[in-house]
Order: C-alpha cells, then structure tokens, then sequence
C-alpha cells in the first residue's frame, strides 16, 4: 500500500510539471511574450562638439528616442552641442540610464498587468473571507494552490512577480542608475499586502511560491506526514543566513558588473520555459524535486521578497497567534507545520520568528481550536504551560 503511495506521488509529480510547462508554452503563444531583459548597449561614438542631431545619425538613435534621452522640446534642439548635457561620462550615463527605461516599458504589457493585480486582490481577498468562516483541508489546500498556479503562473505569467518587484529593482538601479516608478508601485502594493495579512500574496499568490508549497503536499498524507522518505525543517539561523548572503552576494555583483546572477535560474521562468535554458531548467528541476521534501526551499534560502517580506511581517496586522487559555500544550501545530515556524510562535522562547507563510496547517490540525488568523497580538506562553503537558 505504501509502495503504490509513493508510486501515486512520484507520477503525480511528473505529471504536473509537464502540465505546467506545456500549458505555459500555449499561453506564452498566446500572449506573445517577451523576455525582460535590459539591452546590451554599443560603444557609443560621439563628442562635446557634435550636435545632438549628429549625434542620433552616427549612433543609429532616432528622433523619438534623442527627444527621451535629452528631454527635448523643440525640432530646433535637434541643433544643440551634446557639450551642453556635460561631459562624456555624464552623457554616457544619461543615455544608458534612457535607454534602460524606456526597454522596460517596451517589455510591458500594461492591460496584462493591470489584470494580474486585479485577479491577486480579488482572489487573495476572498480567500482571506472564505478561510475566516471554514477550516481548509489538505485536499482543499491542494486544489486551491492548484488553481493559484493555473491563474497568476500559467495564465497571466512569470512576470510580475513579488521577487521581481525586488531584484529587477536593484539590478536596473545598479546597472543604470534608474528606478522605474512602476515597479516601486507595485512593491508598494505586494508589501502593503504583506502588511494586512501575514505574507498572504507569498502563501497564496506567488506563482513560484505556490508551486513549490503544492509540490510539498503531494508528498503529504491528510494527517501532514510525509509518504516518501521525510520533511526536512532545516534551521531558520542557516536558511535565513543563507538568503541574507545570497541577496548581498547578488547586489555586489549587479553593482560590480551589472550582472543578474538570478536570471539564468529563475524559478518562475517554468511558466516561461523557452527562456529557462538548460542550466535554469536544471536547477528549476532540482528545486522543484527538493521541494517534495523541503518547504518552499526557494523562498527560505534565495527569494529577495523572501526576505523583505519576512521584515515586513514583524508588523503585519492579521498574523497567526495563540490563545493559551484553551492551548492543551500537545504541540500537534509545531509537529505538523511544514517549517520550523509554528515551534517558535508557540512557545515565544526566541527573539526571531521565522517565516510563517499563513498556510493554516496548525489551525487545521488544532483539536481545540486555540490557534488564531487575527489581530491579535501574539502572547507569552505561561511559565509552566509545557511543563504540566510533560508531567501528565
């Protein structure tokens, strides 16, 4: 029986990363999508003494694009000295800066996106209601993760994203010198949801973050307990030391060299797999495999939202709590949560609580319903509340 369990598991896993990924090649079709990516730019040639309109003809650059770069008001600009904008470098600078922005709005389609955060309010609003008034199930959790990937990753796309909004933010920054005020806007708007509700857009909107967590309970039982081999909690001190590093590792070398050492194995590039390639498919195949037996190993060790977003939740209004008064001390929420999270809110014995990605697993399991998705503000445990469960 366990044997074709696990058999169960292992041909549902299959199964579903092909189904995505030939799903996500038809909506790519369909979408005509892009690859975001910043240009490569030449070697320009010019100096202080060629007129702007010299300048555009020795460098390929049309008029539409000078009027952009140099803010142009009138044809007769055309007829100013580049020496005017100052020097060569600053020039350069001011080019690059331009040309990286106006790539990043040729690379948008801005009815796709005002629609993608219309479906994300929608959706993570009426999942925020429907939760309040029922408990969610394992089958239930599946199907919605399910039908979370199918809409924000297959059919509306890799891109935007919460870890876009990031490190798209500091690689253009970084190799431009620019910010892109849509982008600020929309992680305004991820981190405002953040705030509402306990990283409610990771647990139930992000398209990557969502697939690893489905993957996870395909190799869970109703009772939350692995079918093959076992789930592994690795420390938060190593995950979030790692996820630290990684972020500071990928920001020195944007800055260094203007490199996105991400790009190349961006998880959320499967709903965009022509563009994965095979070191991104490689590694996306690996994390996904992991990810049977790790919870969301992406979000915990790598992801930049990961790790803004898990500031951001020191302060988030609805967050998960517990009320001790009814809390019989049996630990089946620290047991049975897939991170090492529940552990730490439970017994409030650590400074730093890791990332809790409101995945309802411990009111699930709670037999006398003491654990909250609420305001209310988390509250030490009495001094002998597990002591007396021992004893007993």
């Amino acid at each position: 029986m366990k044997e074709q369990s696990q058999v169960k598991v292992i041909l549902t896993f299959v199964l579903l990363i092909i189904l995505i990924i030939g799903l996500s090649i038809v909506s790519n079709l369909l979408w005509k999508r892009i690859p975001e990516k910043l240009p490569e730019l030449n070697q320009l040639t010019f100096n202080g003494e060629m007129t702007i309109d010299q300048f555009g003809k020795e460098n390929n650059l049309p008029n539409p694009v000078l009027k952009e770069i140099f803010d142009l008001q009138a044809k007769t600009d055309l007829k100013k000295q580049l020496k005017e904008y100052g020097s060569s470098e600053e020039i350069s600078a001011l080019i690059k800066k331009k040309i990286a922005l106006a790539a990043e709005h040729a690379t948008k389609n801005w009815i796709h996106i005002f629609v993608k955060f219309g479906c994300w309010f929608i959706f993570l609003i009426a999942l925020f209601l429907f939760f309040q008034k029922r408990e969610i199930s394992q089958t239930l959790r599946k199907r919605i993760l399910f039908v979370s990937v199918l809409i924000f990753g297959v059919a509306l796309g890799s891109d935007p994203s919460p870890m876009g909004t990031v490190k798209d933010a500091i690689h253009l920054y970084a190799y431009a010198n620019a910010i892109f005020p849509p982008r600020m806007i929309a992680l305004t708007l991820f981190l405002l949801i953040v705030f509402s509700a306990n990283k409610y857009i990771c647990a139930w909107g992000c398209q990557a973050g969502t697939l690893q967590d489905l993957v996870f309970r395909l190799n869970q039982t109703d009772k939350y307990t692995s079918i093959i081999g076992r789930k592994i909690k690795p420390p938060f001190v190593f995950t979030n030391t790692v996820r630290i590093l990684f972020l500071g590792i990928f920001t020195l070398v944007a800055f260094l060299w203007g490199m996105d050492i991400i790009e190349p194995v961006d998880p959320f590039k499967i709903y965009k797999p022509a563009f994965l390639g095979i070191i991104g498919g490689s590694f996306v195949g690996a994390l996904l495999l992991i990810s049977l037996f790790i919870y969301r190993p992406w979000c915990h060790l790598f992801c930049p939202f990961g790790l803004t977003g898990w500031l951001i939740e020191k302060i988030s209004r609805v967050k998960i709590s517990v009320n001790y008064e009814t809390c019989i001390a049996c630990q089946t929420c620290a047991s049975s949560c897939p991170s090492t999270v529940m552990e730490a809110i439970l017994k409030q014995n650590k400074k730093t609580i890791p990332d809790c990605f409101s995945c309802y697993t411990c009111r699930q399991v709670c037999p006398t319903d003491s654990i909250l998705f609420s305001t209310r503000k988390r509250t030490i445990p009495p001094p002998t509340h597990f002591e007396k469960k021992k004893k007993e």
